[in-house]
């Protein structure tokens, strides 16, 4: 007997990708139901050779319901996520609504698998931000050899983050450079996008960071350790799809890059692509439809006592949204549903 699954949010892009996702994984479903918001009834969403058509959120009833991927932003989350938890449905939310609730496990099963175990205080699970959970990805099994005490990273990140009007908005932006008459004043982002980068990812905090920038702190320190102290500076650039991100780690015992080389090939959701040769390393483009967490250009960092650099790139649309998800969903069902 296996699972009844909801994806809720199936025509936005990370949706779409969880439905994806499920039929290439072969998630244990017998029944997988789409639900979008009432303007999206009757859409016809594709779950590997079939095709769904998308259910009005509201009032749907989630009892007999196991698992609800939630893919609905902030505001929608928090008033649905309840109603399916209350009718005994566990929710894997991909908004930030819940991630820093101490009571709602955040979750990267590569990285803290046992925190699964906690969906039962409120029937939720939340989805890190997708620029932490690759980041997260690479330094964990680094952490638990060395212990990391400082984290600076620098975040190149793609426009397929901010959903399907950022995406537009390159598109669009971009095709206007070049014909006189059509250019795009930026909508969804703040500055121009086309051949450009926009230090600001979300709004400005008091302290001087974007909220992204604080979301990457907090969230490393729930998911690994609250000793680690991190610095972030997120960048939107003008790519589609794949975040990239440099990151500077310092840690308590010495690491030598060649040993940190063969820790992250042999950690999990990681591939190791590093020459050090001209294209001897892994671009957004390379990492799109993949599920892997890629990690090049490792070398030590001689600026610091124990210092490492490294890069850092990974689909964000998969590892850091969809994926990660589904990858919940089944740590979730092998660990503690036991269904399929």
């Amino acid at each position: 007997m296996g699972y009844k699954v909801v994806v809720a949010g199936a025509t936005g892009n990370v949706g779409r990708e969880m439905l994806n996702i499920l039929a290439e994984r072969e998630f244990p479903a017998d029944e997988v139901v789409a639900l979008a918001s009432r303007r999206s009834i009757g859409t016809e969403v594709s779950y590997g050779d079939k095709t769904l058509k998308c259910q009005d959120i509201e009032g749907f009833d989630f009892t007999g319901y196991d698992i609800a991927l939630f893919a609905i932003g902030s505001d929608a989350t928090k008033k649905y996520a309840p109603i399916a938890a209350e009718q005994g449905c566990v929710v894997i939310d991909n908004s930030s609504l819940y991630r820093y609730d101490p009571q709602i496990p955040l979750v990267v099963p590569e990285v803290n698998p046992d925190a699964v175990e906690e969906y039962r205080n409120k029937m939720i699970i939340a989805n890190p931000n997708c620029s932490t959970a690759q980041m997260v990805v690479a330094l964990k099994p680094l952490h638990d050899r060395a212990r990391i005490k400082r984290v600076v990273v620098s975040t190149y990140q793609s426009v397929s983050g901010a959903g399907k009007e950022g995406m537009d908005e390159l598109w669009n932006q971009t095709k206007g450079m070049y014909v006189p008459g059509q250019e795009v004043e930026p909508k969804k982002f703040q500055k121009q996008i086309a051949f450009n980068v926009i230090p600001q990812i979300d709004v400005f905090l008091d302290s001087g960071d974007t909220k992204e920038e604080w979301k990457m702190t907090a969230e490393t320190k729930k998911i690994m350790d609250p000793s680690i102290k991190v610095t972030a500076t997120c960048v939107r650039v003008p790519v589609f799809v794949g975040h990239s991100e440099s990151i500077n780690v310092e840690f308590e015992d010495f690491l030598d890059e060649d040993e940190a080389r063969d820790i992250l090939r042999e950690a999990p959701g990681i591939l190791v692509i590093d020459k050090r040769e001209p294209g001897g390393y892994i671009t957004p483009i390379e990492s799109v439809g993949d599920f892997a967490t890629f990690v090049s250009r490792i070398r030590q960092d001689v600026t610091v006592e124990n210092g490492l650099n490294l890069w850092c790139v990974s689909d964000n649309l998969r590892k850091g949204a969809a994926l990660n998800a589904v990858q919940i969903a089944e740590l979730l069902g092998n660990r503690c549903l036991k269904k399929g």
